[in-house]
């Protein structure tokens, strides 16, 4: 697209001559000229609202983004996203992203979802990180709690479409995700159609006999919109406080402390953190792994419980 543009405003040359047509055809030999234009500025406004930066350097920055903070400007939410924030932080060291002095976003989590993020600060950057979510190479780990305990045991999960199991007691989720045909915000399991998604759900703690909660920890393998919610409501045990896809339990009497079930029913947000961020620099090739510490209400959350928040 990027190229594109660069022709139709005419910025290629071939053989000296300018060529605005993107379907010109052209010879083995022939010298072909692209003038990059200095990125222009965004009609996106910089604003001073406060990030926990985990790693920046000259071409990318990680963040650990707070619960309640949307990724980027929408027609809802012009504004106080991490795109803003971004903006203001960044400032001269955007290098320019797509022709414009902006963050290059090339994956997001969802507004109420806490945790790690890559942005890509050059094009150069955000090429190589993209190439890498594409190529689902990318090693993305999430804390979640959820209703009940996924079990490889479990016989109505060895029964499930698109449920199957690997060593070390994993649960693999794999289908086809697609926007919801009648309620549109939201995303549906298919078998057909749709994009593939594939979740692995390992349990680290569980809370109550038998368990009524439990903390797991979801690797994507790929990373479609609401795909851990969508897959953890597939095999039945939705994330605590998803209003969305994880519904209300009635929790039966003396399965937990009255506090563990007062602060289940009170949680505000889907209990979901992305936890662990690793990929391949996209310039110097070093191998980088970032971990975030649980939020402060999910630890109180897993604390209420009658666990002790995992590193």
């Amino acid at each position: 697209t990027r190229l594109a543009r660069l022709i139709a405003e005419g910025f290629v040359r071939v053989n000296g001559a300018v060529v605005a047509d993107a379907k010109a055809r052209v010879a083995m030999g022939d010298l072909v000229e692209i003038d990059v234009p200095v990125a222009q500025e965004t009609a996106i406004v910089a604003q001073d609202i406060a990030l926990e930066v985990v790693h920046e350097d000259g071409d990318l920055i990680v963040v650990n983004k707070p619960a309640g903070m949307v990724v980027h400007p929408a027609p809802g939410t012009p504004s106080q996203t991490l795109v803003n924030a971004l903006l203001h932080h960044c400032g001269a060291s955007l290098s320019g992203v797509g022709g414009e002095k902006r963050p290059g976003i090339v994956h997001r989590i969802d507004k109420d979802t806490s945790g790690l993020l890559v942005v890509a600060k050059s094009d150069r950057a955000h090429h190589g990180l993209a190439e890498q979510f594409e190529q689902h190479s990318v090693d993305r780990v999430y804390a979640a709690v959820v209703y009940g305990a996924p079990d490889v045991g479990d016989p109505r999960l060895r029964g499930l479409k698109g449920v199957s199991s690997e060593p070390g007691n994993i649960v693999k989720i794999t289908t086809q995700l697609a926007r919801h045909k009648t309620e549109r915000q939201k995303q549906a399991v298919l078998f057909n159609g749709g994009r593939h998604a594939v979740t692995r759900v390992r349990v680290r703690q569980t809370f109550g006999v038998p368990p009524v909660a439990s903390l797991v920890e979801c690797q994507l393998e790929t990373g479609r919109t609401h795909q851990i919610r969508v897959h953890m409501a597939h095999i039945g045990h939705g994330l605590i406080g998803d209003p969305v896809y994880g519904g209300r339990r009635k929790i039966k009497l003396g399965a937990l402390a009255p506090e563990a079930v007062e602060v289940i029913a009170g949680f505000s947000r889907q209990a979901l953190h992305a936890r662990v961020l690793g990929f391949e620099h996209p310039v110097s090739g070093q191998i980088l792994r970032f971990e975030a510490a649980m939020p402060a209400d999910m630890a109180q959350l897993l604390a209420r419980l009658g666990g002790e928040p995992t590193a």
